[in-house]
């Protein structure tokens, strides 16, 4: 088992300066799209065996827009790592009053308003070349969902509150949302806004990868107006993303570290993500080139090893 980090907007530099990897090296990855957003890295979770892997999505000094994230190579990378789960962070607009900034959100349900814009349709799917449909009922593993869950109660007596479940509508970026918008979100009964987590979860369970997303609710989005305080003017959107940015990150690097020390409920349960293509591909395998088996090995090679 390895477990991966992917480290989002507010968590990237904070993960690689935290110490939580021991004796880490930086690893390049080759791709048949391209390289990853940066190179991984490698090593143990300090005091502990257990591997782990963090990969910052944005590219080393947060260079890569949303829309251009190399999501495909990202995770092939990962897969050709031996990664078996993903613990994906990212910065979100809130959608709920409830849902403060501040907390952090265990994501169970994605809505895909990206249109494709930049890299985003290429990266899609791995299958260009054969008919292979995964499904994503349940595009984040509830055995990992579970397992941080189960951590919740410890960080909230840590003053770290704990959302366990919300509903993440996916936008191509890298603008902001317009007003109209954020209420139509709100409508279809999405809990937060963000740019990342799709084809990013899509992807990793193709892969066979188990996914979980810790987002970070920094702000209100624009559905809710900004009363200003007395004497000032008001605060504008950045502003407010920009001042509980930090606070989020910190939250969501305990309750990740925090669920790290103890791994057992990952390494018992089996997440349903790891049979993901034992029925997935229906291209007969006989008509699917073996240039594109080899492409792909690292993704589907041990359904043609059973052939």
């Amino acid at each position: 088992m390895r477990i991966a980090i992917i480290g989002g907007s507010g968590l990237e530099d904070r993960l690689s300066a935290s110490g939580l990897l021991e004796s880490p090296e930086a690893v390049e990855v080759e791709t048949p799209f391209g390289p990853p957003s940066a190179p991984i890295a490698l090593g143990h979770l300090a005091g502990t065996d257990i591997d782990l892997a963090i990969l910052k999505r944005h590219g080393n000094g947060h260079t890569i827009p949303p829309h251009m994230v190399p999501y495909r190579a990202n995770i092939y990378a990962l897969k050709n790592l031996g990664v078996t789960h993903i613990i994906a962070t990212g910065a979100v607009g809130s959608l709920r009053e409830e849902i403060r900034p501040g907390g952090v959100l265990l994501v169970d349900q994605f809505i895909d308003r990206a249109t494709g814009a930049g890299s985003r349709g290429q990266n899609r799917t791995f299958f260009d070349h054969a008919a292979v449909h995964v499904e994503f009922a349940d595009p984040c593993c509830p055995v990992m969902r579970g397992w941080l869950q189960a951590t919740a109660p410890r960080v909230s007596e840590m003053g770290v509150e704990v959302y366990p479940d919300g509903t993440y509508v996916c936008i191509d970026g890298p603008a902001f949302s317009t007003r109209a918008e954020s209420e139509m979100h709100r409508a279809l009964g999405a809990d937060a806004v963000g740019m990342t987590a799709l084809p990013e979860a899509r992807l990793a369970r193709e892969a066979e990868i188990a996914y979980a997303l810790v987002a970070l609710p920094t702000d209100y989005d624009c559905w809710k107006q900004r009363t200003p305080k007395p004497g000032q003017p008001p605060e504008s959107l950045l502003m407010e993303i920009i001042g509980n940015l930090h606070k989020s990150a910190d939250a969501a690097a305990l309750l990740i570290e925090s669920a790290l020390r103890d791994v057992s409920m990952l390494r018992d349960h089996k997440s349903p993500a790891h049979d993901a293509l034992k029925l997935g591909i229906w291209t007969k395998k006989d008509f699917i080139p073996e240039a594109e088996v080899e492409r792909l090995r690292p993704i589907w090679g041990r359904c043609f090893d059973m052939r």
